[in-house]
């Protein structure tokens, strides 16, 4: 998507803006002469994600554009009043407000609790609300007014909610300021927009979900900076109201070449699909139950069965970030006897993952045990300790960080 000058001098308020897709909007209207406002939070270095609003605000400049960067919680009213106040001082005006700050926890309604529930509902629907609303009165100002909510098209399919219904309704929360705000806002000649996704992008968050390995089956950020960009350069009166999928608005205006995109080309045909598009929805309904990249990684296995798949089962339902960074280490499963088979437990990476088959990160300890040993052991009934002193665990790799697998066997107790 080639720049071509519209947004020169327009002020751009950027929720979460100090890496990932906010960051690569803001690098792509500072090509064209944008002022840019990265609104987030993060203005000391974080110890494991890249970026603050600093650094993001240097490559901005470099890019052509002028930069505030303002320490913004989209939860904190009084902090995005400031951030606006200083804009409006700094730029004259505010021409476009981009909500892309949000939050994502994948759970069911037993596994969520309420202060996830709170943050998601509180960053994603909570935010943007309050977020265009302050910013409104320099809205109604400009001539060229646009927001856009990096949220997906309403889709009432209860496929959609029934794995995570708190998240879905967050980010159907940001959906639904689409939807009346465009109506609301029309009089003003300000656009209510919103765009999302076709395939997962290469983010903190996807990193998180599906570990390192994700980024081979996921596209740049790049592809929704360009296709926001192909939204906001439109006029509002005549752009309002869409839910727009990224490649479909890029196609719109000529972009045919998608592979561009891909973090790895080779794999521009395997890319994991995202939520909420029912054009995805057979290939994601195929992909349930398995890692979230097994499907171009691994032959298919036959679908686990037994006590100890329902225990690995519980074992991810039990992972949890506190788990995570007491552990930081990834295990290996070879279980033997009635119901053997291959698995592993990623306690280092991202939120942590659990899965059958090969891991694909290194291991740090492989474990060995008959099915039948190996479910007493995590049932309590039999101490790790014990197990590997007596034969009936075998343990290659660090086994002190083997050993640490006793903490989770402890949370396990009460589920089995």
């Amino acid at each position: 998507m080639i720049n071509t000058g519209k947004l020169a001098g327009k002020t751009v308020f950027i929720t979460g803006a100090s890496r990932g897709i906010g960051k690569a909007i803001a690098l792509k209207v500072a090509k064209d002469g944008a002022n840019v406002v990265v609104a987030a939070k993060t203005a000391e270095p974080h110890p494991k994600l890249p970026g603050t609003i600093y650094t993001a605000c240097e490559e901005i400049e470099k890019a052509g554009g002028k930069c505030l960067p303002c320490v913004v919680d989209v939860r904190d009213e009084g902090a995005i009043k400031k951030a606006v106040e200083e804009a409006v001082s700094k730029f004259g005006g505010i021409d476009i407000v981009i909500n892309n700050a949000s939050a994502i926890i994948l759970s069911g309604t037993g596994e969520t609790e309420m202060k996830r529930y709170d943050l998601m509902h509180n960053v994603n629907t909570r935010g943007t609300f309050l977020v265009t609303k302050i910013c409104l009165p320099y809205l109604k100002k400009s001539n060229h007014a646009h927001v856009l909510n990096l949220s997906p098209p309403l889709n009432m399919n209860p496929f959609w909610f029934k794995n995570h219904v708190a998240y879905t309704m967050a980010k159907y929360g940001m959906s639904m300021c689409v939807l009346g705000m465009h109506e609301e806002f029309k009089p003003f000649n300000i656009a209510v927009n919103a765009l999302w996704p076709k395939t997962a992008i290469h983010t903190a968050a996807i990193e998180m979900l599906g570990g390192a390995s994700a980024k081979e089956y996921s596209r740049k950020p790049d592809i929704m900076a360009d296709s926001a960009y192909a939204v906001l350069i439109q006029n509002p009166s005549t752009c309002t109201g869409n839910f727009y999928i990224d490649e479909d608005i890029l196609k719109k205006h000529g972009v045919t070449d998608m592979n561009q995109y891909a973090c790895n080309p080779a794999n521009a045909d395997k890319l994991m699909p995202d939520f909420f598009v029912d054009e995805n929805l057979e290939e994601i309904k195929g992909r349930e139950g398995r890692n979230i990249t097994d499907k171009e990684t691994q032959k298919s296995e036959p679908a686990p069965s037994g006590k100890v798949a329902s225990l690995f089962q519980k074992i991810e339902a039990s992972i949890s970030p506190d788990t995570v960074s007491k552990t930081q280490a990834i295990f290996a499963f070879n279980v033997t006897g009635d119901e053997s088979g291959k698995w592993y437990v990623d306690l280092k990476n991202g939120a942590g993952s659990c899965g059958q088959g090969e891991c694909k990160e290194k291991v740090d300890a492989t474990l060995t045990m008959d099915s039948k040993n190996f479910f007493d052991m995590f049932s309590g009934k039999i101490k790790p300790a014990t197990a590997y002193m007596t034969g009936k665990l075998k343990i290659k790799g660090d086994l002190t960080k083997a050993l640490k697998l006793e903490k989770l066997m402890s949370s396990l107790k009460a589920k089995l």
